[in-house]
């Protein structure tokens, strides 16, 4: 019996948009889902958990309209939670996942079983992620159905080993879906991250600029000039490894001294909380170095496919060229 995510096939590209905190919202969710992938957002891009019921509610009702008016059935949706001791809105954000019978469920900064089972009480699905293999070995563990492995040159909170690595080492002891993340900007990174053994592609850096994302116009702007050299790996802005943008941290007037550090930077008064650093320092993967431009998702995901397409042929291609 199949232990992958059964809605894989029903997919119009084995794509989850990822959920990009600041960036991610209900408009970026329901375009994804009703143009066949996955969409995403994290809960605590609402302030409150009352805001994100309404979110909940807004997407359910607009993916229900698109069913109902087409025909066609959308792809699920997803939520990012937090989990650890430092989010006091877990146990609430939780209650109303279970409620709105959540489809897919993303855990990050603890995989714990109690989370898990409130998720799969209704048929949901938990995806955890995970920079290293002791980590996946932990959500394993405490029964998730998936995991998304963060590999190096991926945007926000990244690991640093290369992906054919990590994929290669968790498929060992994973049998379940197996997402990648790292620099997956285009078709073609879709079907390498295929041929690594992945199951599904988990895309950050390429939703940033699309017009549904939240993002601010100077920082899809941003990320239309840079290419992967222009990416810092740093502790120094969350006290964890992430990458951002270096135009965006010399704006902000951070040193090369203060990016060495291995310590969360002190930001005084201006910036005294990260959400609020994040407005100002922004994140990115290395894929940046293929984003020329912005469109909407459903554009995206059609240059995607059409991308995606094409390189499998040409791997296809590649038999006749090395026969038996």
């Amino acid at each position: 019996m199949s232990q992958k995510a059964e809605f894989i096939k029903h997919l119009s590209l084995p794509v989850v948009a990822a959920p990009m905190f600041l960036i991610s919202g209900p408009k970026l969710v329901i375009e994804c889902c009703k143009n066949g992938i996955v969409g995403t957002f994290p809960a605590l891009n609402q302030r409150t958990s009352e805001g994100f019921e309404e979110w909940l509610i807004q997407i359910k009702t607009e993916l229900q309209k698109f069913e109902d008016e087409t025909g066609k059935k959308p792809a699920p949706f997803g939520v990012n939670l937090i989990v650890h001791p430092t989010n006091p809105r877990l146990e609430a954000d939780v209650k109303l996942c279970v409620k709105h019978q959540v489809p897919l469920v993303i855990t990050s900064l603890g995989a714990v079983s109690q989370v898990v089972d409130a998720i799969h009480s209704y048929g949901g699905l938990v995806f955890h992620d995970i920079i290293k293999k002791r980590h996946a070995e932990k959500a394993s563990g405490a029964g998730v159905d998936g995991l998304i492995l963060v590999a190096a040159g991926a945007g926000g909170h990244a690991g640093n080993i290369n992906p054919m690595s990590l994929v290669a080492e968790i498929k060992k002891f994973f049998d379940k879906t197996i997402l990648l993340s790292g620099c997956i900007s285009t078709g073609r990174d879709i079907a390498s991250a295929m041929q690594m053994g992945a199951d599904l592609a988990y895309m950050g850096t390429r939703f940033i600029n699309s017009e549904e994302s939240k993002a601010p116009e100077e920082y899809r702007k941003m990320i239309i000039e840079a290419g992967a050299s222009d990416v810092v790996y740093t502790a120094a802005i969350s006290g964890v490894h992430a990458n951002f943008l270096a135009a965006s941290l010399q704006a902000a007037g951070i040193s090369e001294e203060d990016l060495k550090k291995n310590h969360k930077i002190d930001f005084g008064k201006e910036l005294d909380t990260e959400a609020k650093a994040w407005k100002t320092i922004w994140s990115a993967g290395q894929g940046v170095t293929t984003i020329e431009n912005t469109m909407p998702v459903s554009e995206l995901v059609d240059t995607l496919k059409s991308e995606f397409k094409s390189a499998i042929e040409e791997q296809a291609r590649l038999l006749e060229t090395y026969p038996k």
